[in-house]
């Protein structure tokens, strides 16, 4: 994988805390950062194709056995 090196701009209180969970997982802080920069992609990918799925679901329809026709009315069904 072709990598790139950035620049980030962070808190000083934000960059000692990530460096201090980096050292507990013993990560590098640019492991750390990568890490949970895709799990939020890999999570908003999911999500966006889940939402596909389900639409397209929808559009087609399910078949629930009835032909297209109401076995009953409504009203029959809540009478009382």
């Amino acid at each position: 994988m072709e990598r790139q090196n950035v620049t980030l701009s962070l808190p000083k209180v934000t960059l000692k805390k990530a460096k201090a969970l980096a050292l507990k997982e013993e990560k590098s802080l640019s492991a750390l950062i990568r890490e949970s920069l895709e799990e939020k992609i890999r999570k908003d990918t999911g999500y966006k194709e889940a939402m596909e799925r389900e639409i397209s679901l929808m559009e087609k329809g399910f078949n629930l056995g009835t032909g297209g026709r109401r076995p009953c009315q409504r009203e029959e069904l809540h009478e009382r």
